[in-house]
């Protein structure tokens, strides 16, 4: 039990507190902008009142603290804190994945917009985000519609004879073959960069003006080319629906039942409604207190920081998080707490969306609870099989042979718990010695290394279930299911009309006859999603090897490349397809490059090529 009479030695300045437990683990870690208040506020009759802390406070022993000079300071302390040990009662933002942006350097020569995942601070512009590659993508294409700019890397591009295929699709202006000016091609950049912040109102107003002008100077395809481009303008953001005033701004929603705690992001780009996201977490204090490390954690990340971000509830830290958020933005941002008008309405708005992906998930978790008690049930499991493993080789005749594991948690992939094997002691192309080597390494450690999941599928029939089988007697390994999946065959009959699969069979051990799942049902489209994602992991491990070997080999065996060269040229020119580009010239530029040796690269690349040379 914590010490109490500790309390009155904690000091009245800002900092951080670490919780800990009786082993010295840290429970959780918290700022303050008075450290003794703050941490006081726990152990009072009121704060042992409130059943969200009880939980907390009956496992402390400990309370560690650490002064600094500011609120500041303690909000970028608490964050690094909390990454270090990742606290059982701290927030947990499980997805690290960022979503996607546009980015266009203005100060480059002739400006190039490209699909980034980080947004750095590097005098880029960002636009976004956008949830998927495929919707930036989506975007783009739209964009170069409008305003035709180049698609690929000048130095690319230059080494061609004439434009590529998007001039001709007038989706690019062909700046790398002098198609276009720079002051041309920098009102193109000036369009896309308006149209992006969503001002189309100032795009519209500079676009007549100077359709306008052209017509009264009588350039009239010039005016024509201006009235088409309006015209496109205009259909294309005839559907956006504005729903705030000019500007970009991130929109914070909650909702909360019991110890979960789902929260909504909505993104206000150009005032326009663009995008969301939501996330659901385990929380058991109070709702300030997750709102202040949300906003903390979240914009640690590479991710875009708007001009102001509007919460559902105020909170004590925010003019501290004002400061450090716009610090590590490099302008200004507000945080507030609007009670009336459109900002307001867009908070609400944001609530429901946290309440939505709170039901939403629900149903998804009760959906995935009555598929795996129909699982146990038809494969005669001892328990439900909330963590689910699945193992799957790969190779071409014997070569490049990889193993894969992945994991599936309550239905879902835990992509965190996936794991690569590469084959070590099995030559030829032998599948079961090669499961056989898989399964012994993933537990020949025991459940120290990893958690034993409740189910284990091979895919395969019953030659790769006895593999299994086999290992995990031998290692006495209990407690876990088996099961081998086999694919459908095609079913062996001339005289049909019609070609006719067999089901997909379960092997269970003990068991001479498959069990037969009803087709399409969810346990065997669960079972079947799992199998293939193993096989999808398998075989791109699988390629990648193969694909990396294929570059060293085609590089080491030219007389003269070593791995120093090899790596040298790969780090120059991006990787082997550049290199192939590259011509003699190219290659001779290198300093570590003599011209001799530049010879025998390209002709080395390029010996099965019919073609002459560049």
């Amino acid at each position: 039990m914590f010490d109490k009479s500790r309390l009155n030695t904690l000091p009245d300045s800002p900092g951080v507190y670490l919780m800990k437990g009786s082993d010295d683990t840290v429970l959780y870690v918290g700022k303050a902008k008075n450290l003794k208040k703050r941490v006081r506020s726990y152990f009072s009759a009121a704060g042992e009142s409130r059943w969200h802390i009880r939980f907390l406070v009956a496992r402390v022993a400990n309370v560690e603290v650490i002064v600094t000079d500011t609120e500041k300071e303690a909000l970028i302390l608490e964050n690094t804190l909390i990454k270090k040990y990742r606290p059982r009662y701290n927030l947990d933002l499980r997805d690290d994945k960022t979503y996607f942006s546009l980015r266009i350097d203005t100060a480059e020569e002739f400006p190039r917009i490209t699909i980034i995942r980080k947004v750095l601070r590097d005098g880029a512009r960002y636009f976004g985000p956008y949830s998927s590659a495929s919707s930036a993508r989506e975007a783009l294409q739209q964009l170069y519609k409008l305003f035709p700019l180049r698609h690929y890397p000048l130095e690319t591009c230059r080494k061609r004879r004439r434009p590529c295929l998007f001039f001709q699709m007038k989706q690019c202006s062909a700046p790398c073959h002098g198609r276009i000016t720079i002051e041309e091609y920098q009102e193109l950049v000036q369009g896309a960069v308006l149209f992006l912040e969503g001002r189309n109102r100032a795009l519209m107003k500079i676009y007549r003006q100077r359709m306008a002008e052209a017509a009264g100077n009588e350039r009239f395809e010039e005016a024509a080319r201006f009235r088409d481009l309006i015209r496109a303008i205009e259909v294309t953001v005839e559907k956006q629906k504005m729903v705030t005033a000019e500007g970009d701004a991130d929109v914070l929603g909650m909702h909360r039942e019991g110890n979960t705690i789902s929260l909504a992001l909505l993104f206000i780009r150009g005032g326009r409604l663009v995008g969301s996201r939501s996330y659901i977490l385990a929380w058991e204090l109070e709702d300030e207190e997750a709102v202040s490390s949300f906003l903390n954690d979240y914009y640690s990340r590479e991710v875009f920081i708007p001009d102001q971000v509007l919460l559902p509830l105020p909170i004590a830290d925010g003019a501290a998080l004002e400061e450090l958020l716009s610090e590590r933005r490099g302008k200004r941002l507000a945080i507030t707490h609007p009670l009336r008008g459109t900002k307001a309405d867009l908070v609400r708005l944001a609530g429901k969306n946290a309440e939505t992906a709170l039901r939403e998930k629900r149903q998804r978790d009760e959906g995935s609870e009555t598929i795996l008690a129909e699982l146990m049930e038809r494969l005669h499991l001892r328990k439900p099989p909330r963590r689910i493993e699945c193992y799957d080789i790969s190779n071409i005749q014997g070569s490049y042979p990889v193993g894969s594991r992945v994991s599936f948690l309550d239905g879902k992939a835990d992509k965190k718990s996936y794991r690569h094997y590469r084959i070590k002691t099995v030559s030829g192309a032998d599948d079961f010695a090669m499961m056989q080597e898989v399964l012994s390494r993933r537990f020949r450690d025991g459940p120290a290394q990893d958690a034993y999941p409740d189910l284990i599928i091979v895919d395969g029939g019953p030659g790769q279930l006895n593999i299994l089988t086999t290992v995990l007697n031998e290692l006495k390994v209990e407690g876990i299911d088996a099961a081998s999946l086999a694919k459908s065959r095609v079913e062996q009959d001339m005289t049909a009309e019609e070609l006719t699969r067999s089901a997909e069979r379960v092997f269970l051990p003990g068991r001479k006859n498959p069990v037969v799942l009803r087709q399409n049902s969810a346990p065997l489209l669960l079972l079947a999603q799992i199998r293939d994602e193993a096989h999808r992991f398998a075989i791109t491990y699988h390629k990648k090897l193969r694909g990396k070997d294929t570059i060293q080999s085609a590089l080491d065996a030219i007389p003269g490349i070593g791995p120093k060269r090899r790596r040298e040229l790969l780090r120059h020119f991006g990787s082997m397809r550049g290199i192939r580009a590259a011509s003699r010239e190219e290659l001779a530029a290198m300093p570590s490059v003599p011209p001799a040796l530049a010879e025998a690269i390209w002709t080395a690349l390029h010996e099965k090529d019919k073609g002459g040379t560049p």
